[in-house]
């Protein structure tokens, strides 16, 4: 069940990868599935950032705030794609229980 600041959390990002500002304007909006692989996109790097970030702790060369950081960017980065999974999958849900 995904949990309200998930939510916001995923709203906030999806807003930010879809080109909109804080006033509402739009900038250069690409299509779904484009907005779908910058956040897939996204939650890797930030995937893999924590992850040498991690290594480097284990090395020494990293301080633990620079790998708890980067940790947790990369938790927010995979709820926001698990809230829109959850989004897509509920409206998909929704769209085959309508009566034809």
């Amino acid at each position: 069940m995904i949990s309200a600041i998930a939510a916001a959390k995923a709203y906030a990002a999806t807003q930010k990868t879809s080109g909109l500002d804080s006033a509402g304007g739009a900038g250069q909006v690409g299509s779904f599935g484009d907005i779908l692989k910058s956040a897939m996109t996204d939650a890797v790097q930030a995937s893999k950032h924590a992850e040498g970030q991690m290594a480097a702790q284990v090395a020494g060369k990293a301080e633990l705030v620079d790998v708890v950081t980067a940790i947790s960017a990369a938790e927010a980065s995979l709820e926001t794609v698990m809230a829109v999974r959850d989004q897509v999958i509920s409206a998909y849900q929704e769209i085959m229980r309508m009566p034809i």
